[in-house]
Parts: C-alpha cells; sequence; structure tokens
C-alpha cells in the first residue's frame, strides 16, 4: 500500500510515495557552513602521495620517525605550492617553509613508490601467515590430523 500525504498549501493528497521526491530538494547546499579539519587535505597532483609525518610527540622531537620516513621518500611540502590550504606553520618550525600543524609535517611521495611499498607489506604478510599455518600443521598427525586454518570471520548472534 502506498503512502498518502496531505498537501498543507492546497489540502489534497498526495499519493506518490517519498522515494519518488527528487534528493536534490534533500541534498546540502554548498553554502552551508562546515567546521574546519585540523589536518586538511591538500589538492590531489597526478603521481603523488600525500600523508602527514610525525615530527614531535608531547613537545619532543621526533628525529627517529621523521628520518625514516624520509629515507622512505617522502619529502617534506613546501606551504607556497599549496596556498589551498591556509595554514599557518607552528612556530619555530625545524622545516622552514614546509607545513607543519601540531608536530605533524606535510609530505609527499611519488605513488609507484607507495606501490612498491605496499607490494612489499602484503609479501611480508603473506609470508607470515605461511609461517604460522606451517608452525601449526607441524604438529599434524595422520592417525588425528589437525583442522585446516580458517581465514574467515563470521558474526553469529544468540537465540532469544
Amino acid at each position: 500500500m502506498s503512502e498518502q500525504r496531505i498537501d498543507e498549501t492546497t489540502g489534497t493528497i498526495d499519493r506518490n510515495p517519498r522515494a519518488n521526491d527528487e534528493r536534490a530538494a534533500t541534498a546540502r547546499n554548498d553554502d552551508d557552513w562546515l567546521p574546519s579539519t585540523a589536518l586538511p587535505t591538500p589538492a590531489p597532483q597526478h603521481g603523488w602521495a600525500f600523508r602527514w609525518v610525525r615530527t614531535s610527540t608531547f613537545g619532543h622531537a621526533d628525529n627517529t620517525n621523521v628520518s625514516r620516513r624520509m629515507r622512505e621518500g617522502w619529502v617534506p611540502v613546501k606551504a607556497e605550492d599549496h596556498l589551498e590550504l591556509q595554514l599557518v606553520s607552528d612556530l619555530g618550525s625545524r622545516f622552514k617553509g614546509g607545513l607543519e600543524v601540531g608536530g605533524l609535517l606535510l609530505c609527499k611521495a611519488p605513488i609507484e613508490q607507495i606501490k612498491k611499498r605496499q607490494a612489499y607489506q602484503a609479501k611480508k604478510a603473506e609470508q607470515q601467515m605461511e609461517s604460522v599455518d606451517n608452525n601449526y600443521m607441524r604438529e599434524n598427525d595422520p592417525r588425528m590430523p589437525l583442522l585446516q586454518p580458517e581465514r574467515r570471520t563470521r558474526t553469529q548472534f544468540g537465540r532469544g
């Protein structure tokens, strides 16, 4: 049975279901105000990935993390290259001309390098799972075989 609504302006019955109403009537206007984010996202650049790199924790410099990320290929982004972010860097920042906010520095790296890193991490995770399986199956005995490792999860709810 379809839903009936009374049109308040004309007093007639509207027999069209609400599902048929246009989304445009309920869509958010572009003029609506939204709160700003603490770490804005820069405009995408072809061939580059962006990431916020930790430079300090609780006011103490984290040189080890910064050095590691730089060796991985992350390069600090210059503030003049991303005027759309409208950020004021931390006072006393060690990265002159960079975008550092709350101990986080905006950096970029080539997409190809990121894909290589992701492939390396996926291979490493696969090797670890294989090692766990081999360790588990090492204790297998043909007289009483172990169950095969299960790789899927499921959620069950109790009856009642």
